[in-house]
């Protein structure tokens, strides 16, 4: 178990997982389920692309984060605050690689089911960056100075 309510017995860890994979499954089934909505090679081509930039971000968010990633919100005991890499760009590339991947798998389908779904993920993956964040700030003191010059999910932006 977790010093740092990571795990799975402390801080609603598995709850986040829970909704997590719940939400994830649901944009795997409602891809097919909703498929043909529209119908746009354009959608398709853009849907490749996004597909395949989320697919890149997250292997490189898992590359940099190594032995440190997890699951739950917030750190692993032992852990570093990993700045470099994909990491100086965004705080959370493997949310963003969800998203940006989800939102893809719709437009590959053609579904509004689909990208419905990526909303509804996008809204708890904010949720839980907000989360992790916060546990984030209480395990290393120089989060604040690196969330002050990194953005959270869009370089620049957001």
């Amino acid at each position: 178990m977790s010093d740092r309510g990571t795990g799975p017995g402390r801080g609603g860890g598995w709850v986040w997982v829970g909704v997590q994979s719940v939400l994830l499954t649901g944009l795997v089934v409602a891809g097919p389920a909703g498929a043909g909505a529209w119908h746009s090679m354009a959608g398709v081509i853009l849907g490749g692309l996004l597909f395949g930039a989320g697919g890149w971000i997250g292997i490189a968010g898992v590359v940099v984060l190594g032995r440190n990633r997890t699951p739950f919100p917030g750190p692993r005991p032992g852990s570093e605050l990993v700045t470099r890499g994909v990491y100086g760009w965004v705080r959370h590339p493997l949310y963003v690689s969800l998203m940006v991947a989800g939102a893809g798998w719709g437009l590959l389908w053609q579904s509004g089911w689909a990208l419905g779904v990526v909303m509804g993920l996008g809204v708890f993956l904010d949720r839980k960056a907000r989360e992790e964040e916060r546990r984030l700030r209480e395990a290393f003191p120089e989060y604040g100075e690196y969330a002050a010059r990194v953005r959270r999910f869009l370089p620049g932006m957001y």
